[in-house]
This record gives C-alpha cells, sequence and structure tokens, in this order.
C-alpha cells in the first residue's frame, strides 16, 4: 500500500501540476492591491510582517511565516490593514517586475511587509471549497522553514538559482497540501486529494491511469477490483463528486493537454494514447473539455515558459487573463477605489 507522501505525490503528478515563482512584493505605510481573477491558482508566502487577504466571504489574516492558497478564479484583495483603500493591481508594474526578477513596491515610508507569490496550473481547484486556505507556521514549522530557503535563495542569486527556485515552488505546493490533508481529516474525503485515501478509489484511480486508453466501463472496473458495480458506483462519487467515466473522460483530457503542451507527438497519436479512435473525434472531444481545438491548445501552451524569473535569469511563467472579468462582489477587508 503507498504511503500518505506517495499517494500525494502521485496525486500531483497525475494532475500534471506546474509551479513558477510570481511577483516578490515589499510594502510599507498603508497599502492595498486588488487582484482580479487569474486562471492560475496563488499561493502567497509572507516572510516579514504581516498582510490581510480579504475576499467576498472571507478575511485572513497572514503573519511573518504563513501561506494562503487562493485557488484560480477567485478575486481578492491584499491590504495592510482592514479597511485599508485598495487599488487595481497594476498589471503592466507586475509583468515588468516578474520579467526583470525585481521586487514590486507597494505603499510608502518603511518596509513592514514582504510577500513571494507563486502560481500553479492545477487543472481545476486541487482542495474541495473555492476560497482561500490558511496555513499558519505554528501548523506546518516546514513550511515556513521552506519559505524562508526560497527568500534566501531569491536575496542572493548564484549559479542555479533559477533551477533551485523552481524545485522549491514545487515543494511549497506539496508541503501545503500535506499541511491541509492534516488539518481537514473531514473535509478530505470531499476533495480530489483525499480521494486517494479511499483504497477502494485509490486503486479505481490507479486502473485508470495506468492504462487510460482502455474501453473502461464502471463494471469491467468493478470487476477488475473485485467489488461489486453497486459499491464502486457509490464509493467513487461520494470521493470525488462524478462517477468513473465522467472521470474518465476528464482524465484523458488532462493526459492530453500534457502530451499537447510537452511533446511534438502528431494528433493522431495523442487521440491514440488517450482512447480515441480518430483524430477528428478526439478534436471535438477536447474542443467540448478545453473550449479550444488542441492545435490552439498547442500554441498558447508553448509560449507560456517554466522557468523562475531571478534577478533578470529565465523566461517568466505569466498569468494569462484573455478575457475581462468582474471586480469582486465586495471585498470583506478594503474600500475600493478605482
Amino acid at each position: 500500500m503507498m504511503s500518505g507522501v506517495d499517494v500525494l505525490a502521485d496525486a500531483l503528478r497525475m494532475r500534471g501540476a506546474r509551479g513558477s515563482l510570481g511577483v516578490r512584493l515589499e510594502a510599507g505605510g498603508c497599502w492595498g492591491a486588488r487582484v482580479d481573477a487569474l486562471p492560475l491558482a496563488s499561493l502567497y508566502l509572507v516572510t516579514e510582517g504581516q498582510v490581510w487577504l480579504g475576499t467576498s466571504g472571507s478575511a485572513l489574516r497572514i503573519d511573518a511565516g504563513c501561506a494562503v492558497h487562493v485557488p484560480e478564479r477567485v478575486p481578492h484583495v491584499l491590504v495592510s490593514e482592514p479597511g485599508a483603500l485598495a487599488e487595481r493591481c497594476d498589471l503592466d508594474a507586475a509583468c515588468a517586475a516578474m520579467a526583470s526578477g525585481a521586487v514590486l513596491r507597494l505603499g510608502d515610508g518603511p518596509v513592514r511587509a514582504r510577500l513571494i507569490t507563486a502560481y500553479y496550473e492545477l487543472g481545476d481547484s486541487l482542495f474541495p471549497d473555492a476560497f482561500p486556505v490558511l496555513v499558519t507556521a505554528e501548523e506546518r514549522p516546514q513550511l515556513a522553514a521552506t519559505a524562508a530557503l526560497l527568500a534566501a535563495e531569491l536575496a542572493e542569486p548564484q549559479f542555479g538559482t533559477t533551477a533551485a527556485v523552481n524545485s522549491i515552488v514545487d515543494l511549497l505546493l506539496v508541503q501545503f497540501a500535506r499541511a491541509w490533508l492534516a488539518a481537514n481529516p473531514v473535509a478530505r474525503s470531499r476533495s480530489w486529494l483525499g480521494a486517494l485515501l479511499d483504497p477502494l478509489v485509490r486503486e479505481a484511480l490507479t486502473r485508470m491511469h495506468g492504462e487510460p486508453a482502455r474501453a473502461w466501463t464502471t463494471a469491467n472496473l468493478a470487476s477488475a477490483l473485485n467489488v461489486s458495480r453497486a459499491t464502486l458506483s457509490r464509493r467513487f462519487p461520494l470521493a470525488l463528486g462524478e462517477p468513473p467515466g465522467a472521470y474518465l473522460t476528464r482524465l484523458r483530457m488532462d493526459l492530453a493537454a500534457i502530451r499537447l503542451r510537452d511533446t511534438d507527438e502528431p494528433l493522431e497519436s495523442v487521440a491514440e494514447a488517450v482512447g480515441y479512435g480518430s483524430g477528428k473525434a478526439f478534436s471535438r472531444a477536447f474542443q467540448r473539455s478545453r473550449g479550444r481545438s488542441p492545435s490552439d491548445y498547442r500554441f498558447r501552451a508553448r509560449h507560456r515558459g517554466r522557468a523562475a524569473v531571478v534577478a533578470g535569469q529565465g523566461i517568466p511563467d505569466l498569468p494569462i487573463v484573455e478575457l475581462p472579468l468582474p471586480d469582486p462582489p465586495g471585498a470583506a477587508l478594503a474600500r475600493d477605489v478605482s
């Protein structure tokens, strides 16, 4: 039986999770920034001072050594204190800072807070609820130590810093997910991560991930697991919120997206690898799933670099907002200014 750590690593691997260094911020005085909904999940690490994060439904204080995960497409504000004005984030300045590896300054006066952001491409949400998740330094000192290591690496760039930063960013996601699982023994049964802790569901996932092109049905999957169809039909949706067939379709599209992004395989080869008899049938399914054709997806994915940017090194993996998105429906902490 796989250990908890192995299960978590496999969960992230199967999702094709990728992380990249985001904007580094230092702030002083009274300040606030409003962040529109992004297509990537964000992780905020406070390395010095204190920052407040607010959404329409929650308000969290992030102390030094603590971290907050904000799911994709969740508008939010970062402020120095409750009631501070939050101006729309200057995306041009943020992109310029990421491209150069510089630190973005907010507010005025002496620096009172420093934070590092990381962005993650996770497919759908890693955690079961679409609201920010806070992990404190007291709950997970290892996470605080890793954040400190990242800050130290960024403070004094040297040979290998880009590779080190990318590895640390990936490690932070693993540590954050571990912390969430440990702190949510009930909620984890409703999450993708927690589903892997159910032996039957984990084995079903292992079978489908091992042979994604196989013509799996609930009946033949249950037979392979030596359980009744009724048992699998009951347990699988309880853990993942969807039946095995729907999950298999989504898995195939996720695996196809990874192949399109990371290889030069012809469309027909990608289609065959994920269980489709023709490129046309695969293209129709992919269009329904991703909202764009496989060729368009491949082109866009190739133009988003993986490397961290440290003092001008590498190419940034910038969050791309393709359409204007609505403002937050009412931040809990900040008064809005345009």
